[in-house]
C-alpha cells in the first residue's frame, strides 16, 4: 500500500482539528501569534549563542549563556512545533503542495540536525571559553538556516 501524503494532508484538513481550525474566530489568530512567539524564543535564544560561538561578545562567557539560553530555545521549538502542527491542519492540502513550506520544512530538519550535533560534540563545554572553527561555523549555519525558516514562514502567505 503506498502512502499518498496529498491524500492524508486533504483528510488533516477535513478533520475536526482542521476544521475547527478554519472555522474558530481565535483558534487560528492564537496558533499564529504562537507560532511568532515560540519563534522569537527560539531565534532569539539560540540566536544570541550562536553570535557568542561566532565570537561575537567574548567578554560574556559562552557556557553560563548556553546553560541559560538553551532551554529558551527548546521551550520555544515545542511551541513552534506544537502550533505549527495546529496551523497546518487548517491548510494542510495547500501547504503540501507549496515549494517553500516544503523548502521551510527541509530547512527546519537540517537546522535541528545541526543544532543536536553542535551539542553532542560541542556542548560539553571541552573546549574552553572560544569555540574551534567548525562550532564557529556550524553556528553562523544556524543562525542563517533559522533566520531563513522564519523568513520563509513568513513568505508562505504570499506565494
Amino acid at each position: 500500500m503506498e502512502l499518498d501524503p496529498f491524500a492524508l494532508a486533504s483528510a488533516l484538513e477535513a478533520s475536526p482539528l482542521g476544521v475547527a481550525m478554519r472555522g474558530s474566530r481565535g483558534a487560528y489568530p492564537a496558533a499564529n501569534v504562537a507560532h511568532v512567539v515560540g519563534l522569537v524564543f527560539l531565534v532569539g535564544a539560540i540566536g544570541v549563542v550562536d553570535l557568542r560561538v561566532m565570537g561575537f561578545g567574548r567578554a560574556v562567557p559562552l557556557a553560563p549563556l548556553s546553560r541559560f539560553l538553551t532551554p529558551i530555545a527548546v521551550a520555544g521549538f515545542a511551541v513552534l512545533l506544537t502550533s505549527g502542527a495546529l496551523l497546518f491542519t487548517a491548510d494542510a492540502g495547500p501547504l503540501t503542495r507549496s515549494a517553500m513550506f516544503q523548502v521551510k520544512m527541509g530547512l527546519s530538519v537540517l537546522a535541528l540536525g545541526n543544532a543536536l550535533v553542535f551539542r553532542r560534540w560541542f556542548g560539553d563545554g571541552r573546549h574552553g571559553g572560544e569555540a574551534p572553527p567548525v562550532a564557529r561555523a556550524m553556528a553562523g549555519a544556524s543562525l542563517a538556516a533559522w533566520l531563513t525558516v522564519a523568513c520563509l514562514g513568513r513568505l508562505i502567505a504570499y506565494s
